[in-house]
């Protein structure tokens, strides 16, 4: 049965999701690159991104172990995905023509269906290898019923931001959450649990597992 999950989200000691101030210059927010460094050097980011992962972090680069498995399994099994609108673009409002077709270049790391939570409507983008951008304006409900029609039985992965996956969790609708939460304080920015009884939602943790760069941790819905 296909689920809902969130893999390799990564968040600061204190909850922070983002950092404050994001744009086109931080898209992760001040500070909020630091959160992902424990992904940076592994093999799954390496294959993926190449020659930006030996820009940012040379020789280490290629990184096997813990890391690395948490980082691949985000990609077992995907049929689909689901993107906020600051996952896609840094602009708000309606779209400009100006040619923006994601921060990933001509051939983004997808390969499957993505479907972008906008109030704005806007034409599918057809991408490189396989990713194909839809634009959904009826909310997070439509959009996964169109990622898991789009899945044909995979799973959709959940790629957020913070605003995005809280929606989700607060309507019950994720099924596995893994966060990676790097050794990081932001002290400010977007927090990704605050105020949302995961508990009562039906929440348990399956996997607690810490390394050098991060601890993982795996939430689990009961069914």
């Amino acid at each position: 049965m296909s689920k809902l999950r969130v893999n390799a989200f990564s968040i600061s000691l204190d909850g922070y999701g983002a950092g404050p101030g994001q744009d086109l210059e931080n898209p992760l927010g001040v500070g909020g690159h630091a959160l992902h460094t424990w992904i940076l050097g592994t093999r799954t980011f390496q294959k993926l991104h190449g020659d930006f992962a030996g820009e940012l972090i040379g020789d280490e680069a290629g990184r096997a172990g813990v890391d690395d498995d948490f980082a691949a399994r985000g990609f077992e099994n995907v049929g689909a995905w689901i993107l906020g609108r600051n996952m896609f673009a840094p602009t708000r409002g309606p779209w400009a023509d100006d040619g923006w077709k994601g921060w990933w270049g001509s051939n983004p790391p997808y390969h499957v269906p993505v479907f972008v939570l906008t109030h704005h409507a806007r034409a599918p983008i057809t991408m490189e290898g396989g990713t194909t951008f839809h634009f959904v304006t009826d909310g997070i409900h439509a959009a996964l019923k169109r990622a898991k029609e789009a899945a044909q039985g995979k799973d959709v992965r959940l790629g957020g931001g913070v605003a995005t996956i809280r929606q989700y969790l607060t309507a019950g609708l994720i099924d596995e959450l893994h966060l990676a939460i790097s050794p990081v304080l932001l002290g400010r920015g977007e927090h990704l649990l605050a105020g949302i009884d995961l508990v009562g939602l039906g929440y348990k943790c399956t996997e607690h597992v810490p390394t050098s760069h991060a601890t993982h941790v795996v939430l689990t819905r009961a069914s």
